[in-house]
């Protein structure tokens, strides 16, 4: 299938994406630090798939301590066109319950003291975010998750916080009030930081546990979500493997693919020549434009 590249983000119980052919793992460096681990790439339903591992082998990266940038940064490296990840969510609505799919389409960050952008002083972008994931991508996937055996919501709305630590009772439920359907530490800045690389994104919610708003009920501890993940990594996996059998034999341009046409601000002849060089990945479509030097 010419054109199609995916790019998938595990998360917490999602350390290898399946049975991949021609599987290679290979380390791809990046500019902005490390990334989780290496890169396994092969082909899945005969689409090329590249993943990564965002806790990294073993889960050792804490949600804060992931370097979400050099993650983004290295998949794009490696020639990926439409970015999947799967997180592992609690529920703030009593109709997502633990073991069911939510294809999120909206975002609230309340994280802290993330890097947030590959762009900075020298090299000013400003890429629109009002709807952060891609239609077309998060249809396709709705699509594949619905032939499974997991009841799928294909909306909903994920607030991202700091964690290590859950949600106290009194933040979960003010969350609720925001409008908020599921709750996760990973998403942000990740879809962000897709959107600065021209990645289509989509994300594959794994409802584990209630969060801690339900009154009467204990608040959420680890093995519980452990239990939940098993069963829900292996639909996953098969989602993965559905999604890619269903794609286009021709991958159509998305308008995401050129998110930093006008998102530039900062005048050529003021462009920082040492961040842009760190942007060869990134930005790379629009680079030539660059002064040399």
């Amino acid at each position: 299938m010419a054109g199609w590249h995916l790019g998938i983000i595990g998360g917490s119980g999602l350390y290898e994406p399946g049975e991949l052919e021609d599987a290679q793992e290979i380390d791809v460096r990046s500019p902005f630090g490390e990334p989780s681990g290496p890169v396994t790439t092969g082909f899945l339903s005969g689409v090329r798939c590249t993943f990564l591992a965002r806790h990294g082998a073993g889960h050792r990266l804490p949600p804060s301590a992931v370097n979400y940038r050099a993650n983004v940064d290295v998949l794009k490296r490696c020639g990926v066109t439409d970015l999947v990840a799967v997180s592992a969510v609690g529920s703030l609505r009593e109709d997502m319950a633990p073991g069911d799919f939510v294809v999120v389409d909206q975002f609230i960050d309340r994280t802290i003291g993330r890097e947030r952008s590959f762009f900075g002083p020298g090299f000013v972008a400003h890429v629109g975010l009002g709807d952060p994931v891609c239609p077309r991508l998060s249809g396709l996937l709705a699509d594949a998750a619905g032939a499974m055996d997991a009841r799928l919501h294909r909306s909903g709305c994920y607030v991202a916080i700091e964690g290590p630590q859950f949600s106290t009772r009194a933040e979960s439920v003010m969350y609720r009030g925001w409008g908020a359907d599921v709750i996760g530490m990973t998403a942000m800045p990740e879809v962000r930081l897709a959107r600065e690389a021209e990645l289509p994104y989509a994300l594959l919610g794994m409802v584990t546990d209630y969060d801690c708003w339900r009154e009467g009920e204990p608040e959420v501890d680890v093995s519980g979500v452990l239990e939940v993940m098993r069963t829900n990594a292996v639909k996953a996996r098969r989602t993965l493997a559905a999604l890619a059998a269903s794609l286009p034999a021709e991958r159509p341009e998305s308008p995401i693919d050129r998110a930093l046409d006008h998102a530039i601000i900062t005048p050529r002849n003021a462009w920082d020549r040492h961040l842009v060089a760190r942007l060869d990945a990134v930005a790379g479509r629009i680079l030539p434009k660059a002064p040399n030097g």
